[in-house]
């Protein structure tokens, strides 16, 4: 397969999981394949973000399971949490997983450059660290996406605050945290830093955190904040940081509020990584916010440049992009052609307790068909009948009326992003609420609910 007028078939710039995959696929395809990762090979998703955030819910859940133990009969006595050993632990394992990472790579027969690799032409590519310029028949970007954070002009003392890639290393806890932002990230870390014992306030500029989800997982996951203890301010953002001589910062807010906190989170989005680059030589189409423009097969403007992942802000989700990776390769080097199916495609977020997703919003499904018919339940799960904790489980099944079509489930509470990974299939599959209806029940279990629920939900007059 190897064409020789390059030295290799296939060039990818960047290590994450869309990168990871396309090469690999394409190595075991036969092609000469090499990688240029400039951190670490595993990407975002692997060393700064959903693995070691997972971890980091784990330990903050552990200590609530604890106090919920009592309610079971357990004694425990002279409880004590470590955050430096959690942390050493966590980095260990994140250090395993991406040199598995790259050992997949190698194994499959590709070529892995430790460095940043950035266009000279449609077909070259330099490494910065080493100065080496290599050549490709095809070029595949997969830089993923970076942490946005304001400018000091735009924000005074946004240098005094901290990413969420920082949170990963922060070490020892802060007594008080403000975290800015109302999206997934800014919440999932609002709850396991109110679980590791921080005060945490949050900041959002909108009314309603989880800004494009169903208004009443909004609405209960608002409801969840205030349970764990987390502060939640909205119709605000912040106008100015000071530190103070004694390490505290004193944030003043637009709504005229004034914050004192020993530590503050941007977390208020992310944008493609094409900074730097080299996309404008070889006139690679970006978008207004410089995400790489691709078509339904990762194409981009230039005939042999494609891309997958984040980099091109389309459904920034870690296994989004290893299937636009793997449809890449199958289609340009495994003679077997095919394209990532958007839709309905789960999701979860790791509030505590989680949300799970798939499908469309009870307004997306209104805005689309008209008449649709919901399903809705709130529950105490079993497990919380005897341990003290108020936390709920709601459900919600949104069904196009037309033809009783289950367009979009969604569940918060413990376990929501398990079941909602089952539930995914039968929604994928076109299963209607008959079909919801004919399964029998698994008993006792939260998810049963999910195929027991039967009189339609009808809004309080």
């Amino acid at each position: 397969m190897t064409n020789k007028t390059y030295d290799y078939d296939l060039f990818v710039i960047g290590g994450g999981s869309g990168g990871v995959r396309a090469s690999r696929i394409a190595a075991l395809a036969g092609a000469k394949v090499a990688v240029a990762e400039e951190y670490r090979m595993g990407g975002t998703c692997v060393v700064r973000g959903c693995v070691p955030k997972k971890f980091m819910v784990y330990a903050s859940d552990y200590g609530k399971k604890i106090r919920h133990a009592a309610g079971y009969g357990w004694s425990v006595n002279g409880v004590s949490y470590d955050h430096t050993a959690f942390l050493k632990a966590m980095h260990t394992e994140v250090d395993r997983l991406s040199g598995i990472y790259s050992r997949n790579v190698n194994g499959a027969g590709a070529e892995i450059f430790e460095e940043r690799g950035v266009f000279v032409d449609a077909h070259t590519v330099r490494l910065i660290k080493s100065g080496r310029v290599v050549t490709a028949d095809k070029i595949l970007i997969a830089t993923g996406g970076r942490i946005w954070r304001p400018t000091p002009e735009e924000l005074p003392g946004v240098e005094h605050t901290l990413a969420s890639d920082d949170a990963f290393f922060l070490d020892p806890l802060p007594k008080r945290m403000v975290i800015a932002g109302g999206g997934y990230i800014a919440l999932e870390f609002a709850h396991v830093y109110a679980g590791l014992g921080v005060d945490v306030t949050v900041v959002y500029r909108g009314e309603k955190v989880l800004r494009g989800f169903d208004g009443d997982v909004q609405d209960i996951v608002t409801g969840n904040l205030a349970l764990a203890g987390i502060r939640l301010i909205t119709g605000a953002i912040f106008e100015r940081i000071d530190l103070q001589a004694d390490g505290v910062r004193r944030v003043k807010l637009s709504n005229g509020d004034t914050l004192e906190t020993e530590a503050v989170m941007m977390a208020v989005g992310r944008i493609a990584n094409t900074d730097g680059l080299g996309a404008e030589k070889v006139g690679i189409a970006l978008d207004r916010n410089g995400a790489v423009i691709v078509d339904d097969w990762s194409r981009t403007n230039v005939p042999n440049i494609f891309a997958v992942g984040d980099v091109t802000d389309q459904v920034n989700l870690t296994p989004v992009a290893i299937r636009q990776g793997h449809a890449f390769a199958d289609t340009e080097f495994g003679g077997k052609p095919w394209k990532m199916d958007y839709t309905n495609i789960p999701t979860a977020v790791f509030t505590q307790p989680e949300v799970g997703t798939v499908g469309m919003s009870e307004a997306e499904a209104r805005a689309k068909f008209g008449d649709v018919d919901l399903y809705k339940t709130n529950f105490k799960p079993m497990q919380n009948s005897l341990n003290g904790s108020a936390e709920r489980v709601f459900m919600k099944i949104v069904v196009r009326a037309s033809d009783n079509v289950v367009v979009g489930v969604h569940i918060v509470g413990e376990d929501a992003a398990e079941m909602i990974q089952m539930v995914a299939i039968a929604v994928k599959m076109g299963a209607t609420k008959e079909d919801f209806d004919r399964t029998c029940a698994l008993h006792p279990s939260s998810a049963e609910e999910l195929v027991t629920i039967r009189n339609k939900w009808a809004a309080p007059t």
